[in-house]
């Protein structure tokens, strides 16, 4: 009886934890895998905005990244997948806010649950992204934002983190350009 009970409890647990805290009785159909957001824009004054993490890996060409070293920058967080139809819906409109924003921008990539570089590469290379991607398999940078209010629980997410390295605002779901760009240009 008690192992039934703890069983029954994990389970529970496992599928809360997959939860964006949207209605349940939002459509889903056809999605596998994560939990995709409304694309809800949520932005903090101020005076409310918590400090993001740090987080730091290895970009999926080989490269060091390191959120420390961007001081002073506004930078722009998308958590994506390869295998994530929202990711792939969004791209091109990421690709556009980083290139019409330039370099005083910095825009990074978190690359979760591909256990295999092949397919988010072809993604970088098909949607001509101009920004690097940590490379996070198992989600151990994703990690670092959970616990919070401005967590990235649903990919994917993104989040716009002012000059003082705080969260300004954030996407759960997939963000269009117009509506990235005006979330920067809150943030400076």
């Amino acid at each position: 009886m008690r192992r039934t009970t703890l069983v029954v409890a994990v389970m529970l647990l496992a599928v809360t934890g997959c939860s964006s805290g949207q209605d349940a009785s939002q459509n889903r159909s056809g999605q596998t895998g994560f939990v995709s957001g409304s694309g809800r824009v949520s932005t903090f004054a101020p005076d409310k905005r918590e400090k993001a993490p740090d987080f730091k890996g290895t970009t999926l060409d080989g490269k060091e990244w390191d959120f420390a070293d961007q001081a002073g920058k506004v930078v722009v967080l998308n958590v994506w997948g390869s295998w994530c139809p929202p990711c792939r819906k969004e791209a091109p409109d990421l690709s556009a806010a980083s290139r019409e924003l330039g370099p005083s921008v910095q825009f990074i990539g978190l690359n979760t649950r591909d256990l295999d570089k092949a397919p988010p590469l072809k993604f970088v290379q098909e949607f001509g992204v101009p920004f690097p991607s940590i490379y996070d398999p198992n989600g151990k940078q994703l990690l670092r934002f959970r616990g919070q209010k401005i967590s990235a629980s649903s990919i994917p997410s993104t989040l716009v983190i002012d000059k003082q390295g705080r969260v300004a605002a954030r996407v759960l779901g997939a963000v269009t350009k117009d509506t990235l760009i005006g979330m920067v240009k809150d943030a400076e």
